[in-house]
């Protein structure tokens, strides 16, 4: 991933920094409790067969955020 986009673009493999948080609120403070804050390195660890939950790797801890939680988090290409 080389552009801007969404958590949910990230392929098994492929990392991405934080750019924004598109939400407010409590899921605000859950993401950014569990690492998710500006210029974050996060990497795409496994996707569920489904394609949700997906596991990502935050901070060196591994965390599942469902689809559309992820979708709320902004990344640009590491």
């Amino acid at each position: 991933m080389t552009q801007e986009g969404t958590l949910t673009a990230l392929r098994e493999g492929e990392r991405a920094r934080v750019a924004a948080l598109l939400t407010e609120g409590g899921m605000r403070r859950r993401m950014q409790d569990i690492g998710l804050i500006e210029g974050t390195e996060v990497e795409c660890v496994q996707k569920s067969p489904a394609g949700d939950p997906v596991a990502y790797r935050i901070r060196g801890a591994l965390i599942a955020l469902r689809a559309e939680d992820s979708a709320r988090v902004l990344v640009t290409g590491c």
